[in-house]
């Protein structure tokens, strides 16, 4: 498949989620350097964005560098493997849908998780 359709796919798949019962507020997102690598118009920036889940932040992020979404999660719309993402100090449990809640003011901290030895 062409990168740009899996791009396609993994947006439509963020894009279709509903958020219940959470309104947005503003969040800070910050991306490791780890990342930079792979998305240079993020280096050294932390973003604010409106986001009631972590798949609002990830919508958002899209937004800002496009190819950031296909670079952090599958082509189900789920978080890969070898990235984790942390909402204050809480790893986020839903991986599949990113549905953990962001209030406003949260920091919202994506990195990619190094393995190996």
């Amino acid at each position: 498949m062409p990168a740009d359709s899996k791009l396609a796919s993994v947006s439509s798949v963020l894009c279709a989620r509903q958020q219940i019962g959470h309104s947005p507020g503003v969040a800070t997102v910050e991306i490791t350097k780890h990342l930079w690598e792979f998305l240079p118009s993020l280096r050294g920036k932390t973003l604010t964005v409106e986001a009631a889940t972590v798949a609002d932040v990830v919508r958002e992020v899209e937004r800002i560098a496009p190819g950031f979404t296909y670079y952090i999660c599958d082509e189900r719309g789920c978080l890969r493997t070898h990235v984790n993402i942390f909402v204050g100090q809480e790893r986020i449990l839903d991986r599949t849908r990113l549905s953990d809640p962001v209030d406003a003011d949260s920091r919202v901290l994506i990195m990619q998780a190094l393995s190996g030895g």
